[in-house]
């Protein structure tokens, strides 16, 4: 059975991409799927040459050969429109042109099987299923490596996310930055791109004091002294459990004097915040590479040097007592005061100080993660980017929108143990790391999310992420009865793959070799989703495979094709599952 669907149902973007920015030998990948496409339009370009020599066309320039995915799987597997293109140039009709064309295609190494006219003069392409043979060989040898690629050519990236203030437990906004984020860094490392992780904790600045004196509100409180609490202060019961810690630990608290007790608490309060929060990321299954304090910006005196620095360019002025930075200049909105009248910096202020140290660390490209509110904050930050001498393109933001918690379809509002929200903590012990994960990453980082708790603690197979990692399993159960069995598991590069031929095999295989260009296209455009989709798509091709084909029982050679692409199948799927972060279970 000859394969006739199309090459690339998910679009064929990404591969015109490449050809545009780079020549066919500077795109150095390790997929055949992903070198295919630039292949075949080399191919034409080189016959178009020919064609227009043999024929004396008078052409300006060789056009990019663009190819797409026909509607009607009854017109190939590709096809390009090159041939209409150049017909005013060449002034001959273009159905004469593609003939030409078609008469100097060189088809070797292009996996193209045939090559005619149609309509007006489009040339059709129908591929040989030996290129979807050759995907197998490719993901035998590179095992878990395959689908990466050196796209990203080393760009160094920092990725910023989560940088939740340090004043309360992560919650399941902070969960939902942190999936995308680690994926995205993830698919950004496997894309070609150096990608450090980076969190940056805001304990100099307000919220921070008001959490160091409600820490000691509380402590004063267990020791028997009447205080009133301060406004706008943290009232959870959670302050009061680490002011306990807080009382064994330092008993003496009271005895400093009143200015002394205020900065140990946020000091104190902060950093005992700061490693609960690390060891609430690191059994979500997320490490940084940098835990970045505000306050040693403070202590090393960036901000005055930043604000020196603009000043030096005529960025920064006086009034109402206040100083001012000119960010109109460079596209805001209005102009931002970095030095406030009572002579404390803004939060812009030290804002524009660390993402000035982060290029100063020899980064190329900023990525922040934030919360919907700070859409009018991406403006100003533009302005003091562009007025540090770098490039408005090299910072970029993404808007991470809010998480409703349902069980049955309620609404979830409170915490059983903070009483004002539902901590990360709460969320692992209900449903799972490797549930909560592919949760918060079903839907577009810009998308509102309904978390169904209900669902996700479902062990079934209307529960997506059980659907998915019970592929794996079922994968890892057919390859435990063969080695019951004594039965031989040849690699793709000893199978018969020429006995593939059902449209199911085929297209399993297809949808594997979907997967490099699913990484680059998830990394580029910052699509953290599009590998969960994906996963859950490659289950399901895997489930209609595997309820069609009988794999063990049959003629040993069509039994050890079959043993051969279930075993690509799961090393696709742990690659998958790996860029999720999720486990990728051997039995369920």
């Amino acid at each position: 059975m000859r394969r006739k669907t199309g090459l690339l149902p998910t679009g064929l973007s990404v591969y015109t991409a490449f050809v545009r920015t780079y020549s066919f030998k500077e795109v150095i990948v390790m997929s055949v799927a992903l070198n295919l496409q630039a292949r075949i339009q080399n191919a034409l370009a080189d016959a178009v040459r020919q064609a227009s020599l043999a024929g004396g066309w008078a052409l300006e320039a060789i056009p990019l050969v663009e190819l797409e995915v026909p509607r009607e799987k009854a017109h190939g597997d590709l096809a390009t429109n090159i041939a209409m293109q150049l017909a005013r140039d060449a002034k001959l009709p273009p159905r004469r042109i593609a003939e030409e064309i078609i008469g100097h295609l060189n088809m070797e190494g292009t996996f193209i099987e045939t090559a005619e006219v149609a309509g007006p003069g489009f040339i059709n392409l129908r591929l040989s299923n030996e290129w979807l043979y050759e995907v197998m060989r490719d993901i035998a040898r590179q095992g878990t490596d395959y689908g990466r690629s050196r796209v990203g050519e080393g760009q160094r990236i920092m990725l910023e996310f989560v940088s939740a203030n340090p004043v309360g437990p992560m919650n399941v906004v902070n969960a939902r930055a942190a999936a995308v984020g680690d994926t995205l860094a993830n698919l950004m490392e496997a894309a070609g791109y150096d990608v450090s992780r980076e969190y940056y904790v805001n304990d100099a600045g307000r919220q921070a004091g008001l959490f160091g004196l409600s820490l000691l509100a509380r402590y004063k409180e267990l020791a028997g002294i009447a205080v009133e609490f301060p406004e706008d202060g943290y009232p959870a019961p959670y302050v009061t459990e680490m002011a306990k810690v807080l009382r064994e630990e330092v008993p003496d608290l009271l005895e400093k004097p009143q200015e002394e007790q205020e900065a140990f608490c946020k000091r104190w309060g902060t950093d005992r915040m700061v490693a609960l929060q690390r060891d609430d990321l690191a059994a979500f299954g997320v490490e940084f590479d940098v835990w970045f304090r505000e306050r040693d910006l403070h202590k090393s005196r960036q901000l005055e040097k930043v604000i020196d620095y603009l000043d030096d360019k005529g960025l920064i002025y006086e009034q109402d007592g206040a100083l001012w930075f000119a960010s109109t200049r460079f596209g805001d909105d209005k102009d931002r005061v970095v030095v406030k009248s009572d002579g404390l910096p803004t939060y812009i202020t030290a804002d524009m100080a660390y993402h000035w140290d982060k290029y100063r660390r020899g980064f190329d490209h900023l990525i922040n993660i934030w919360g919907p509110d700070h859409h009018g904050y991406i403006g100003r930050m533009s302005a003091a980017i562009q007025a540090l001498g770098y490039e408005a393109d090299s910072f970029e933001v993404l808007l991470l929108q809010l998480v409703t918690l349902l069980r049955h379809g309620e609404k979830v509002r409170m915490s059983k143990r903070a009483g004002e929200f539902v901590s990360m903590t709460e969320l692992l012990e209900e449903v799972g790391k490797d549930a909560a994960r592919y949760f918060f990453l079903m839907r577009a980082p810009d998308s509102h999310l309904d978390f169904d708790l209900a669902l996700a603690a479902e062990q079934s197979q209307e529960n997506p992420v059980y659907y998915v990692q019970y592929a794996h399993a079922r994968i890892s159960s057919i390859l435990r009865q063969a080695e019951e069995d004594s039965i031989q598991c040849p690699s793709a590069d000893s199978a018969d793959l020429g006995l593939l031929q059902s449209e199911q095999e085929l297209d399993l295989i297809m949808k594997m070799a979907q997967l490099p260009e699913e990484i680059v296209l998830a990394a580029q455009r910052r699509e953290p989703h599009r590998m969960a989709r994906y996963a859950h798509e490659l289950a399901s091709t895997f489930h209609s495979f595997y309820t069609h084909c009988r794999v063990l029982g049959e003629d040993e050679a069509l039994q050890g094709a079959r043993l051969a692409l279930v075993q690509n199948t799961k090393t696709v799927l742990q690659v998958v599952l790996g860029l999720l972060g999720i486990s990728a279970p051997e039995k369920m």
